[in-house]
């Protein structure tokens, strides 16, 4: 996968407002904000048809970007995505500005391996989380969390306690105590299998 997927080009944006972003939409400019870290928020305009392009693809979600503004190379990751909803256009993006030293909270994809070895014991997988909130300093971020479905038996399910997190990543919801230790994917006898067990029992 080239890098250049993550190395976006804005400009500057003075003119706000909603007729100022309709306008902007028109000529194939998406209106975004940069925000956090130590700097104010900055309005900014990239090009969609180079952000669409980019955002196809899985990586661009749980990546640090950098972000030329101005002469400034600005890392950010996205937090925000507003779309048409129906159209393939993108109607605004909010960046979160990355500094070392501050932990990020977002969230990366969860990628699951091996799952036709669970079908091969006559298991149905069923995921329970297809993404997952993590905090982590910038060069820790994982691209995605691996689970690996190869000697998970029949009937058994993986909670997020079961996987472990990438060196220097915590996952969210365990920070938050009891019963936050959420299912992440069952590997389940297949229905009619499961009905013939509950009835000899």
């Amino acid at each position: 996968m080239s890098d250049a997927i993550f190395t976006l080009t804005a400009e500057v944006r003075a003119d706000l407002g909603k007729g100022a972003s309709r306008r902007l939409r028109h000529e194939d400019k998406v209106p975004a904000i940069i925000y956090g870290g130590s700097q104010p928020a900055q309005s900014v305009t990239l090009e969609h048809s180079k952000l669409l392009k980019a955002q196809s693809f899985e990586a661009f979600y749980s990546h640090i970007l950098t972000i030329n503004v101005a002469g400034e190379e600005v890392k950010a990751i996205v937090k925000a995505m507003q779309r048409h909803p129906f159209k393939p256009k993108i109607l605004h993006v909010d960046f979160q500005r990355v500094e070392a030293g501050h932990e990020l909270h977002t969230t990366v994809p969860v990628h699951f391996l091996n799952e036709d070895a669970a079908a091969k014991k006559g298991g149905v997988v069923v995921h329970g989380l297809n993404e997952v909130e993590i905090t982590c300093l910038p060069q820790d971020l994982p691209e995605f969390i691996e689970v690996d479905l190869a000697d998970v038996a029949v009937g058994v399910t993986l909670h997020l306690t079961d996987i472990k997190a990438p060196k220097g990543v915590k996952f969210v919801q365990l920070t938050k105590g009891e019963g936050h230790d959420l299912p992440v994917v069952s590997v389940n006898k297949p229905a009619g299998k499961a009905e013939e067990d509950t009835a000899a029992e």
